[in-house]
């Protein structure tokens, strides 16, 4: 079975949990590409000009908008207007669980597969730069540091890895970690 198939397989066993609807809805995608035959995650480091988030590194994602026709949608518009992907060049794969930001957004991460000879056209008013990790990078063993960190009185783990210079943390971090546990099995 390709790769593609069986990390697609690995997320319909996941039990996705829905967190109540209430924080403003928002949506990622976890584009999964072949580079060099081998399998890589694409990573946005946003601007620094934005007001939330800015500088760090994330999935391409945002607010839902009043035109969206569902969360996926969100995802996909996105991921287009962030990195010039088209949501037709993307096969969706898999959900995982809701996540709730600091900043009172409910997130939730899709995982898709982007066709190959996609063409990369990054959005210079919310994106410096696009980073692309190999999935066997972030299959080592080891490759996540947890930290305590408080905020707003309220001490809980954070997730970290550290990649030629940038690094992935908070729920970018535990989106990641959570679709690694989910496919480690099968893909390694």
């Amino acid at each position: 079975m390709e790769l593609k198939e069986r990390i697609r397989s690995s997320l319909a066993l996941h039990k996705r949990v829905e967190l109540p609807s209430g924080p403003v809805p928002a949506a990622v995608l976890i584009p999964l590409f072949l580079k060099n035959g081998a399998c890589h995650i694409l990573f946005t480091k946003r601007t620094e000009n934005l007001q939330h988030h800015s500088g760090e590194v994330s999935f391409p994602g945002g607010v839902r908008h009043p035109d969206d026709t569902d969360i996926l949608n969100t995802a996909l518009r996105e991921t287009w207007e962030e990195t010039g992907i088209a949501p037709e060049d993307v096969d969706v794969l898999g959900v995982l669980d809701d996540f709730l930001s600091i900043h009172n957004y409910l997130v939730t991460p899709y995982v898709g597969f982007v066709a190959a000879g996609h063409q990369l056209r990054i959005n210079p008013d919310e994106i410096e730069r696009i980073i692309e990790v190999p999935l066997s990078f972030l299959l080592k063993p080891g490759i996540f540091r947890i930290e305590d960190w408080t905020w707003q009185g309220r001490t809980f783990p954070l997730f970290f890895i550290d990649y030629q210079g940038d690094t992935i943390w908070g729920l970018t971090a535990a989106m990641l970690k959570q679709f690694l546990d989910s496919i480690e099995a099968k893909v390694k």
